[in-house]
């Protein structure tokens, strides 16, 4: 029998909401290296999914939807102070339920901000108000600085989550690569400017899933490696990307916020029907969907150097960040349907994790810019690998599971944080948590730019002078 690593042990109940394929992947993590007896854990979903996941491992399943107006007494009963709530659901306000928590003392974790369902296709809003910005600007106003409010960690699974860890560690390669002699920065501050020190201009979380199932998709089917509700939906929003102080063409249909930090910018048109040039090692050039996630806004606002002018204060150093990722080849059949179908869902749904025969999923973070061009750092894990390491997931969930995982044993360990986002936490010590089952986790320069072979075919109004212009990133 294996012998697991415990890397920290709690004493409350564990609440898990939703047990779709993160919920069904993360539980043997849990189990595997948290020490604590599995009669403490309850889950609450919306359907028998996962029920068969949930008896093979002795966890208590209950379907109960969550919803608007039972979600107090539903989910407020199960929770007392020093007990953990894990939501893992859609279209239930992770707000609401992070606030809930918080009023019974217990610790929290999402993977990313969900609004109340219908809360991200409500028309009588403006975009900006049903964005990734809007919903961290209102979760980070419910911080209660100098309280020592129980640890709620938002937004921490692989992407948005690892991607921020595997950014500092980027930093600290490039540096050591570069000659720029840093110690590890020990704040905000220090990072942000350890990256403009670095002449970071650009980080694209760059994902090509390469993942492949011997049954074809089928018309009117839409097919994915992970969360399909989750994937439309956030497909569906407008794209959201940080903006960098480098830039100086202004898209033509992008909008700013009217409100908060100012370190995102949004275009008038889904994610799913945005694409962006990019680069892995294994694929090397691609296009990816620029799909709105709460990492382009997170890392954007994190890096972001700031002077006193006068009475004000002006933003002297900013990346452009944004998400580029190339789903697995039926996902990308599956958006071009659905586009055509006016972004109406198909009628069924395929989650492809046991089905995979072969692929990958080449997930990490790009840094370009700097002295050495552009650096790419992240996971290489395969599916053979991830079976390997840990049931119920495939290559693309087993990068969230792991970090969700990590996300909560930081909590663990830290109790009384507060709000905290990714960026903010020991990305040492979730990293540490995480490598076991990240597959090659590796680093590669590339003089790989978006102008690469640009002009041949095609005239085309590109910025010759700065390459990483967002203007030559995105394909028009």
């Amino acid at each position: 029998m294996t012998e697991y690593t415990h890397h920290t042990a709690f004493g409350g109940r564990l609440v898990i909401i939703g047990f779709g394929s993160i919920g069904q992947g993360v539980l043997p993590l849990i189990l595997r290296h948290i020490d604590m007896p599995v009669d403490r854990i309850v889950i609450i979903t919306a359907d028998d999914n996962g029920r068969a996941v949930a008896e093979q491992h002795g966890v208590a399943f209950r379907v109960e939807p969550v919803t608007r107006e039972n979600y107090e007494d539903l989910v407020g009963k199960e929770l007392t102070k020093g007990d953990f709530l894990l939501n893992l659901s859609v279209d239930v306000s992770s707000i609401a339920l992070a606030e809930l928590a918080r009023d019974k003392g217990a610790l929290y974790l999402d993977t990313c901000i969900e609004p109340w369902v219908g809360g991200y296709t409500d028309t009588s809003l403006p975009p900006s108000l049903r964005s990734n910005y809007a919903l961290r600007e209102e979760f980070l106003a419910k911080r209660r600085p100098g309280k020592k409010d129980p640890t709620a960690v938002i937004t921490h699974g692989a992407n948005p989550g690892l991607v921020s860890h595997f950014v500092k560690q980027a930093l600290l390669n490039i540096a050591a690569d570069t000659g720029v002699k840093t110690a590890v920065p020990a704040d905000r501050a220090g990072w942000s400017n350890l990256a403009k020190t670095l002449g970071v201009k650009v980080i694209h979380i760059a994902e090509r899933d390469t993942q492949v199932s011997a049954t074809p998709k089928k018309v009117d089917e839409f097919v994915n490696t992970w969360s399909i509700d989750g994937f439309v939906s956030e497909g569906s929003q407008p794209t959201e990307l940080g903006w960098g102080t480098h830039e100086r063409h202004w898209p033509f249909n992008a909008s700013r916020h009217a409100f908060g930090s100012d370190a995102a910018i949004f275009l008038n048109r889904p994610g799913a029907s945005t694409r962006v040039r990019t680069w892995t090692p294994t694929e090397g050039h691609f296009h990816g969907f620029l799909i709105t996630h709460s990492e382009a806004i997170s890392i954007a606002d994190y890096y972001t150097v700031t002077e006193e002018q006068g009475t004000a204060r002006s933003v002297t150093y900013r990346p452009t960040v944004h998400y580029a990722y190339h789903p697995c080849d039926a996902a990308v059949m599956s958006v071009h349907e659905l586009a055509g179908k006016n972004w109406v869902q198909q009628k069924t749904q395929r989650l492809m994790v046991d089905e995979v025969i072969s692929g990958i999923d080449e997930l990490g973070v790009l840094l370009a810019g700097h002295a050495k061009n552009a650096y790419w750092y992240g996971s290489q894990l395969s599916i053979e690998e991830a079976r390997k390491l840990c049931p119920h997931n495939n290559a693309t969930s087993l990068q969230v599971t792991v970090a969700v995982l990590g996300g909560m044993v930081w909590a663990m360990e830290n109790p009384e944080a507060g709000i905290v986002e990714p960026d903010e936490l020991d990305f040492k010590r979730v990293l540490d948590v995480c490598m076991p089952y990240l597959g090659p986790v590796v680093g590669v320069y590339s003089d790989w730019t978006p102008l690469l072979n640009r002009g041949e075919l095609f005239a085309e109004d590109v910025d010759h002078d700065d390459p990483w212009q967002f203007k030559n990133v995105l394909v028009v």
